[in-house]
């Protein structure tokens, strides 16, 4: 595969039509565009949004690689869901809306991410009351595994060393960046939407405010863990050439002096060879020839 595309959920990317880049090679995105976009590949890396997203349906049609995503005999269930606790103590427990399931149909197997219900019903004793704030972070998340389905977990795809499987740990980008890489191993890779920074005080991503994402007005996502692990990623495919594609590149003759964070060359980045800063109107051109 020749090129691939990268897709965070900055708002830089707001009004790309990303239907047009399917023709030109495959497509990975991460988390909630899955409601507005369907790509090649799905990235999910935290709980909640990992099972919402399997709730929905997406991976009985469509591939998606999450973490932690064992996959466990049906048999097991009850032993881990009750924690050792007694069946009243559980029943009681979930009565706050804490378990979050699909339906299980025929499934034989299912995935289990959250709290741990013997260690919610100990703290419960100790503060002699059920705090409704605490009560609503605890969930238990349940996805049964209906097939045919395309759900992975990143530990089979991820190295630590070669030949080592292991997953990093990495956000969600820069987690999509490498299995990407790692699947195609393409010449190309364009970074769409990933904007590390903010140009406000508030979180620079398009899905703030809905489920599984702060509120519009928190303040902004510190991104020296992204800009790391993006760095990592460059140096692990040198034969890659990656393309960071913002709003405007700073330096060329139509945009002389900086005036968005989110547009500056990465100083981390100064000194990787295999990176390039393109815009838009550069990238649709690559195409076009």
């Amino acid at each position: 595969m020749a090129n691939v595309f990268c897709i965070g959920n900055g708002t830089s990317r707001k009004g790309f039509d990303l239907e047009t880049l399917k023709p030109f090679g495959k497509t990975y995105a991460c988390n909630a565009i899955y409601k507005d976009f369907i790509p090649d590949v799905l990235i999910t890396v935290d709980q909640g949004i990992m099972h919402e997203v399997y709730h929905s349906g997406y991976a009985q049609r469509h591939e998606m690689w999450c973490r932690g995503w064992t996959k466990v005999p049906a048999g097991t269930y009850k032993l881990m869901l009750n924690s050792g606790l007694p069946q009243e103590e559980v029943d009681k427990l979930l009565e706050d809306d804490i378990l979050q399931t699909n339906e299980r149909g025929n499934a034989e197997y299912f995935v289990m991410h959250g709290s741990n219900l013997q260690g919610m019903a100990t703290i419960i004793k100790q503060n002699k009351k059920r705090d409704k704030e605490w009560v609503n972070k605890s969930k238990v998340y349940v996805s049964w595994i209906n097939t045919p389905e395309y759900s992975n977990s990143l530990d089979d795809i991820m190295e630590e060393k070669p030949g080592i499987m292991k997953d990093l740990g990495w956000s969600a980008g820069p987690t999509s960046g490498y299995v990407a890489c790692k699947q195609n191993r393409p010449e190309k890779a364009f970074l769409i939407g990933h904007d590390l920074y903010s140009d406000t005080a508030k979180v620079n991503n398009l899905y703030a405010g809905r489920k599984h994402y702060v509120t519009k007005e928190h303040g902004p996502t510190p991104c020296e863990n992204w800009i790391r692990q993006w760095k990592a990623l460059f140096e692990a495919f040198p034969d890659t050439t990656f393309y960071k594609v913002n709003s405007v590149v700073y330096g060329k003759d139509r945009h002389k002096e900086p005036t968005n964070k989110t547009d500056l060359p990465i100083e981390e980045w100064k000194d990787i060879k295999n990176l390039l800063y393109i815009d838009y109107p550069e990238m649709v051109a690559i195409f076009d020839k």
